[in-house]
C-alpha cells in the first residue's frame, strides 16, 4: 500500500538508546566527504556499476547497515516525484555507459497480474526511460497474452503488455526490434527459454537472477568492500556491516541442518553481544535466518536465542520451506538482526534507497504499523512515505542549518547504500568473469 505524508519534508523520528556510534560515524563520513567520493570514483572506474539495484538499510541509531540489495527493483512509482529528473539524468548516463548509440529498450516485467502496484512501478520506470530519449515497449512473458493487453492503473493511467516473439537469436515485440533487454523480472525460476541464446544485450544479465544468486555471496563482497572503505576512515568496519554466516542442506520441516542453523546463530549471537558490550549498547542481539535466495520477504525468521530454532512450531518451520515462486528453501543466509529505531507516525520505519547506475536517485520508507524493531517489515500491511532527501542524499549539508533535522542522515544513507551497489558490482564482475 502506498501513502502520502502531508508533509513531504518530513525526517522520520531516531528514538535509540544509544545514539553516539551513530553520530561519529556521521561525523566522520561528512569529514571525509572529498575522499569518499573519489574513493567511489576510482572503484567505479575498477568495477562498473550494475543497471539499477535498490538496498535495504537498517538503521538502529548504534549502527547503521545494509540486510538485502535488489537487482532487479520494484517500487519506483514510490519514489518522490522531485527526483524524477534526477532519475532520469541517471538513466542518460547510465545506459550511455552500458549500451551506447542504444535507443530502443523492452522492458521485461514479473509476471504479476492482479498487483496493480508493480504496475504503477512498471508505468513510472517506463516513463523515465521515456524521457531519458529512449523508446521502451513492455514485453511480458505470459503465455496467455495474445498481442497485448492494456492495464488500467489506479493512478488513472494505463499500461500496455505485448507479447513477446523469437525471431532466430532476437527477440522483438510486433515489428519493435529492441536493441537492448532491460529486466524487471529477477528470474526466480529460472532463465525463460525464449530469452536463452540471444544476440541482443540483457540488463542485468540473467545469472544474477535468483536462480543462481546468493545474498551470502553478495555479504562477503560487502564485508570486504566495508574493511576498505573502513580502514580509508579509520572506523570500526562492524559499524556499517551486518555478521553473517550460511547454512546449507537444510529442511525446516524435516529437521535437517539444525546443528548447522543453531552453531552459526549462537556464533553470531555471541560476536553480536561483544560488539554490544564494547559500545554499552542495552539492546539484545538477535538473528535472522532468511532464504539466500529470493525476495518479497518470504522465508524470514527471527530469533533472539539459538534454541529458538529447536522449538518452531509447525506454522513456523511451513513458513520457512518456500520462497517466492513455491521455490524450496534449503540454503539459508544467518544474519546479525539489525533494530531499526525509525518511527513514521509511531510506526516502525526502514530506509529503502533507490540507485541508477553509481547514482542515488531517491528511496522511501517501509512502514508498519503492526510490527516491532526486530522484525521483516517486507510483509503485508506495509506503507511507503518517499524519503525527503532533496539534496542530501548526495551533497551533505555543512552550514549546520540542518541540525536537529539529522538531514544528513539521507547522505549517510547514500553512502552505506553506494558500499552494497559496489559489493553487487563486485558480485557482478564475478559472475561474469567466466563467460569472459
Amino acid at each position: 500500500m502506498t501513502t502520502s505524508s502531508n508533509n513531504r519534508y518530513e525526517i522520520p523520528c531516531l528514538a535509540s538508546h544509544c545514539l553516539e556510534p551513530l553520530h561519529q560515524l556521521e561525523q566522520h563520513l561528512l569529514a571525509a566527504q572529498t575522499a569518499i567520493e573519489n574513493w567511489f570514483r576510482e572503484q567505479w572506474r575498477k568495477t562498473p556499476a550494475p543497471f539499477y539495484s535498490s538496498v535495504d538499510l537498517r538503521n538502529a541509531g548504534f549502527k547503521l547497515a545494509p540486510v538485502d540489495t535488489n537487482l532487479f527493483p520494484a517500487g519506483f512509482n514510490n519514489l518522490s516525484e522531485d527526483f524524477i529528473p534526477l532519475a532520469v539524468q541517471a538513466a542518460q548516463e547510465t545506459l550511455e555507459r552500458l549500451a551506447p548509440g542504444c535507443l530502443r529498450i523492452l522492458l521485461i516485467p514479473e509476471n504479476h497480474t492482479r498487483n496493480t502496484f508493480y504496475f504503477e512501478n512498471l508505468y513510472t520506470l517506463q516513463d523515465i526511460l521515456h524521457k531519458a530519449g529512449f523508446e521502451v515497449k513492455i514485453g511480458s512473458l505470459l503465455e496467455d497474452i495474445d498481442g497485448s493487453k492494456e492495464i488500467n492503473l489506479e493512478s488513472g493511467r494505463s499500461l500496455k503488455l505485448e507479447s513477446i516473439q523469437r525471431q532466430a537469436d532476437h527477440i522483438k515485440v510486433n515489428d519493435f526490434m529492441p536493441c537492448f533487454i532491460l529486466l524487471n523480472n529477477d528470474l526466480a525460476n529460472g532463465i525463460p527459454k525464449i530469452l536463452q541464446g540471444i544476440k541482443q544485450a540483457i540488463l542485468p544479465n540473467v545469472n544474477l537472477g535468483w536462480h543462481s544468486r546468493l545474498k551470502s555471496k553478495h555479504f562477503q563482497h560487502y564485508e570486504q568492500v566495508t574493511k576498505e572503505f573502513s580502514q580509508l576512515l579509520n572506523l570500526d568496519s562492524w559499524l556499517i556491516t551486518p555478521y553473517f554466516s550460511f547454512c546449507t542442506d537444510v529442511d525446516f520441516m524435516q529437521r535437517e541442518g539444525e546443528d548447522c542453523l543453531i552453531e552459526k546463530s549462537q556464533q553470531i549471537l555471541q560476536a553480536t553481544q561483544k560488539k554490544y558490550d564494547y559500545y554499552h549498547i542495552k539492546e539484545k542481539p538477535y538473528v535472522v535466518i532468511k532464504a539466500d535466495a529470493g525476495t518479497y520477504g518470504m522465508g524470514v525468521l527471527s530469533i533472539h536465542e539459538a534454541k529458538e530454532i529447536q522449538q518452531l512450531n509447525r506454522k513456523k518451520r511451513s513458513d520457512m520451506m518456500v520462497s517466492k515462486g513455491s521455490r524450496p528453501i534449503n540454503k539459508v543466509i544467518i544474519q546479525e538482526g539489525v533494530y531499526t529505531f525509525e518511527t513514521w507516525n509511531e510506526a516502525v520505519a526502514e530506509p529503502v534507497v533507490y540507485l541508477l547506475g553509481q547514482y542515488v536517485v531517491g528511496g522511501f520508507y517501509r512502514v508498519h504499523t503492526g510490527r516491532g524493531v526486530s522484525d521483516n517489515l517486507n510483509t503485508p500491511g506495509m506503507q511507503f512515505e518517499p524519503l525527503p532527501f532533496i539534496q542530501a542524499c548526495n551533497i551533505p549539508d555543512h552550514s549546520g542549518q540542518q541540525k536537529g533535522k539529522c538531514a544528513n542522515r539521507f547522505y549517510v544513507y547514500g553512502v552505506i547504500a553506494r558500499l552494497a551497489l559496489l559489493a553487487a558490482a563486485r558480485e557482478q564482475a564475478e559472475i561474469l568473469k567466466p563467460a569472459e
